[in-house]
């Protein structure tokens, strides 16, 4: 006998892990306007961005990065971490 569709959808493969945000994304996690980003960018203080054919993408990586700049600019780094 034929197995159903809901025993083929049980053996489903894992969700690929995000591996990037959009600009849009980015600035939601980080609670912040786009209209900031966009400041920050232009003040040179925004994250890495790479394009992936017409869209600009933020790795996790470089928001961590940016994230811990940040926090080592305005003194709350960790002890051992000299300020940038």
């Amino acid at each position: 006998m034929p197995k159903s569709r809901t025993e083929f959808a049980a053996v489903s493969r894992p969700p690929t892990p995000r591996l990037a945000l959009s600009i849009r994304e980015f600035c939601r996690a980080h609670g912040i306007s786009e209209g900031f980003f966009y400041k920050l960018k232009k003040q040179g203080e925004g994250p890495r961005e790479m394009k992936v054919g017409a869209r600009t993408l933020i790795t996790l990586e470089s928001a961590a990065e940016w994230r811990r700049a940040r926090e080592c600019r305005h003194g709350r780094g960790h002890p051992d971490e000299k300020p940038h």
